[in-house]
């Protein structure tokens, strides 16, 4: 314990040096740190928001936008699809679930997004209060939304056009809360959703009288209005029911068929894209192929466009990499020339110790303390900027960087510290050497 107590007190009496060798060190494992933690939850959230997704279809464009406007809600659609066409896809028996998405709004730049409650299913999303939506303009919120601005059940909201909430106010229908999701940990936190024809509605489709049963009437039908979760809706969706011949319907037979065909033709009608989940693995390398070969439309596979676009974030995060490990290199420099200089000024202090009894392992145990310190409080200091850089920037924007969680330590972190530690005791090494190596004759001697 002595040895540590002298090796901080030799620190003190140097507090320019020492103070720029912590910084240094404090910043090369800040931006690790935040590399690390950005890195690991960004990969974490884009498996979140896509498991249980195996394909996405919509208009001809960029897959990767495609990918961000629909699972994500990260960019604008690359455009909307036939809702015929969308059935047809949805009627393949390589198809298990087919879950359509009508997009175009926002609150508050929460994506708005028109669906049916297979949408809940997919995401497996329950309600932490009220119910389901059941009339036009009704909605349901995302916990994340319900916290932010406050919203209780009842509330209405005004929609936006576009993904920005300074685009043009749908004054004329707002949309009434009458449900809020339990906390997901995913991208349905940061919605808004409600069914199909209240988005068609909005943008002009009235249609026919009977358009508010578009989407949901299967659901109003089976379900009691006071549901507090999805249990039922799954049972639905998911099992067979007799019907009155005794025969029943087929278990898995595709969602989208049986959630938004009605009374109203659907051939002029369209959506913005519509979520696949296959039947199993075979079609994999079928229907992405069907889709792309014999139809108006595109199939993106969200496990390849997110692998690309996590490789290409991954060009930045190397990038800034190298500049923490170069900013860490002049860590240890500063910290070796720090103690190389101090041993200058202390080598009769050194000395004078040697002939009160102090052993040459003393010495050397003491300047290698004095790296280790340097660089220990330095990493500690960077993995507190670190966490404290990320949560400013959840707090000054919107989008992915509010899902990032502050308060999560990594395993990995504690490796920024040995990192730290082991920078600190390679630079004081050397002079550790030439304190061990002091000659008392020769130092007291002035020579």
């Amino acid at each position: 314990m002595k040895v540590l107590q002298i090796a901080w007190k030799n620190i003190r009496q140097n507090p320019a040096t020492s103070i720029l060798g912590i910084l240094l060190t404090a910043f090369g494992t800040g931006i690790l740190c935040v590399l690390l933690l950005t890195s690991h939850q960004l990969e974490e959230q884009l498996d979140n928001n896509s498991r249980g997704i195996d394909l996405v279809v919509g208009a001809k464009g960029s897959p990767i936008q495609l990918i961000l406007s629909s699972i994500y809600h990260m960019d604008n659609p690359t455009g909307n699809i036939s809702l015929a066409e969308a059935e047809k896809l949805a009627a393949n028996p390589m198809v298990k679930l087919a879950v359509p998405l009508s997009l175009g709004d926002n609150y508050r730049d929460h994506r708005i997004v028109g669906t049916d409650s297979t949408f809940l299913q997919l995401y497996g999303l329950e309600l932490a209060e009220g119910r389901i939506w059941q009339e036009d303009f009704e909605a349901v919120i995302g916990a994340e939304v319900a916290q932010k601005h406050r919203l209780h059940i009842g509330d209405k909201i005004y929609g936006a056009h576009g993904l920005s909430s300074e685009g043009h106010a749908h004054d004329e229908h707002p949309y009434t809360i009458t449900g809020i999701f339990k906390p997901a940990h995913h991208i349905a936190d940061r919605l808004v959703v409600a069914n199909l024809a209240s988005v068609w509605r909005m943008h002009g489709d009235e249609g026919d009288e009977d358009v508010h049963e578009h989407g949901d009437e299967h659901y109003d039908e089976n379900h009691s209005h006071d549901l507090a979760g999805v249990e039922e809706h799954e049972h639905h969706h998911g099992e067979q029911h007799p019907q009155e011949d005794g025969s029943s319907d087929h278990q898995d037979e595709p969602q989208l068929v049986k959630s938004i065909v009605g009374d109203v033709g659907t051939s002029e009608r369209e959506i913005t894209s519509m979520l696949i989940q296959y039947r199993n693995p075979a079609a994999i390398g079928m229907f992405p192929r069907l889709v792309n070969q014999q139809t108006a439309m595109q199939a993106a596979s969200p496990a390849m466009e997110s692998a690309r676009l996590f490789s290409l974030l991954g060009i930045g995060i190397d990038s800034l990499q190298v500049l923490a490990y170069v900013i860490m290199l002049m860590a240890a420099l500063s910290v070796f020339i720090s103690l190389y200089n101090a041993l200058k000024s202390r080598k009769y202090d050194l000395a004078i110790m040697r002939t009160l009894g102090a052993s040459q392992g003393k010495l050397f145990g003491i300047v290698i303390a004095e790296g280790i310190l340097l660089t220990f409080v330095g990493a500690l200091l960077g993995i507190i900027i670190g966490h404290t850089a990320l949560y400013l920037i959840g707090a000054s924007t919107d989008g992915t960087a509010t899902l990032l969680e502050t308060l999560v330590l990594l395993p990995q972190e504690g490796w920024l510290v040995v990192i730290g530690v082991a920078i600190g005791f390679v630079a004081a090494v050397i002079p550790a050497i030439k304190a061990y190596k002091t000659s008392i004759s020769q130092t007291l001697s002035g020579n």
